[in-house]
């Protein structure tokens, strides 16, 4: 081993100082290198909702850190020291700040931010319809809004159309019908609506009828009618007449009777708490003739009586038919027999006997006198067609002693066309029937007559 001049071994030393560089560096190598904690995250709100109660999920994406602690101000839960909080509620309206502190042994770093939640939108309005809902109509409205900070309103076819406000004006609606009215609230990012409808009536237009009762249809006195009301958007009545009774003159549809003949004229003031109108109709009261006159009806051979009818009311102004409800029966006060198509045998018969030409028996059947023949009756009476044809009250009728004789009873044919026919009603009202022709149809075979009878 060498040796400088002062001793020192220069080949150990050389040695043991590569052996200290080569430690250095292995150190250096394996010395563990620092990571950063990178930290970020976001949040997504359930159902896009950001009203009370609003719930957010976190997506936590930071790296570099081992240790979380997160603060939910105004949220449940407060805090977290999960990496993955989970679902965050916030019950109250505001900004709320949602921090996150993240850390590892070498680093530490925090972030915040803002969540702002709104109160939730509960539209709703009342709807008062002033004085009544025949138009024209005003509505006043009360905002009844839960959580509301801007108001759009829409009235259809209303005066305004439109209003932007909490509080909107009184609306009126003129146009009769279904009007909606529309409310749409926003609060923030919440947007709701409510939709309401109302009817307008139509506006008033009085008017009526006079309708005669069914025995005072000629328009004959005296005369008993009902005042049809067919106003349209009234409430109060006010009947008024220049001659004849009124039942009752405030009522919606009196009844009025008029003794005597005349023109009358009779008033309907109409009013809805709004405005008044009238109207005024006449109506011409004919003098009493006493006589009741119908034309042109059928009555078919024994064969037609199902379809045709063989039977007749005075009362009832009506051919009765054997398919007709018995209940009708008692009213039948004419009843025709005709054998068949030919027309060689005919008589008209008292509805108590008729079981006695092939027909069903008539419980309970009235009783009329026919004189069928006047050539035969032998009885001095004597009615011609043109007696018949120039008859305009019951005067001609007023003397005549009709009643059922054999002679009188007999039947007829149809050589004599026309044939007068007399009659008298079990409540003493005399008639005539005057047939004018024979129509010969088979089965379908029928008389065509015309009648003249006292009225009761």
């Amino acid at each position: 081993m060498k040796k400088n001049l002062i001793g020192i071994d220069w080949s150990r030393l050389l040695v043991q100082v590569c052996i200290t560089m080569i430690v250095f560096c292995l150190y250096a190598c394996f010395q563990e290198e620092t990571v950063p904690v990178t930290i970020d995250f976001t949040y997504t709100i359930g159902n896009e909702s950001y009203t009370t109660p609003a719930r957010i999920t976190i997506a936590n994406n930071t790296t570099g850190a081992e240790k979380y602690s997160w603060t939910f101000e105004g949220g449940q839960p407060a805090t977290s020291s999960l990496r993955d909080p989970g679902i965050i509620t916030f019950t109250e309206a505001g900004a709320h700040t949602i921090t996150l502190e993240a850390w590892s042994e070498d680093d530490r770093q925090s972030k915040t931010i803002s969540l702002t939640v709104y109160n939730g939108v509960t539209p709703d309005f009342s709807v008062e319809i002033l004085t009544n809902n025949i138009a024209p109509v005003t509505v006043r409205i009360t905002n009844k809004t839960i959580g509301g900070t801007g108001f759009r309103w829409v009235f259809e076819q209303g005066n305004p159309a439109e209003y932007t406000g909490e509080n909107p004006p009184d609306i009126q609606f003129v146009e009769p019908g279904d009007h909606k009215i529309i409310l749409i609230v926003e609060n923030g990012p919440a947007v709701d609506s409510l939709v309401q409808t109302i009817s307008v009536s139509p506006a008033l237009s009085p008017d009526f009828e006079i309708i005669p009762d069914f025995e005072d249809d000629d328009y004959e006195a005296p005369l008993r009618a009902v005042l049809a009301n067919n106003t349209v958007g009234g409430l109060q009545w006010q009947w008024s007449s220049s001659g004849g009774q009124i039942s009752n003159t405030t009522v919606q549809q009196p009844s009025i009777y008029f003794s005597k003949a005349g023109t009358y004229s009779i008033t309907l003031q109409a009013s809805n708490g709004k405005e008044t109108m009238t109207i005024t109709k006449d109506i011409v009261v004919k003098p009493n003739t006493g006589l009741r006159t119908f034309t042109d009806i059928k009555l078919g051979i024994n064969t037609a009586h199902a379809s045709i009818g063989s039977f007749y009311s005075t009362s009832l102004r009506r051919v009765v038919t054997k398919n007709d409800p018995d209940s009708l029966l008692k009213y039948v006060d004419i009843a025709y027999f005709g054998l068949n198509a030919t027309f060689t045998f005919n008589k008209f018969t008292s509805p108590d006997s008729v079981e006695e030409y092939t027909f069903d028996p008539i419980p309970q059947g009235q009783i009329t006198h026919f004189i069928n023949s006047l050539d035969k009756c032998a009885c001095g009476i004597s009615f011609s067609e043109s007696d018949f044809d120039q008859m305009t009250t019951d005067a001609p009728l007023q003397a005549l002693n009709i009643t059922s004789t054999a002679k009188g009873l007999q039947p007829f044919d149809d050589v004599q066309v026309p044939r007068i026919v007399l009659f008298k009603t079990q409540d003493n009202r005399k008639g005539v029937i005057k047939i004018k022709s024979f129509h010969y149809d088979g089965l379908q075979s029928y008389i065509l007559v015309d009648i003249k009878v006292q009225k009761k």
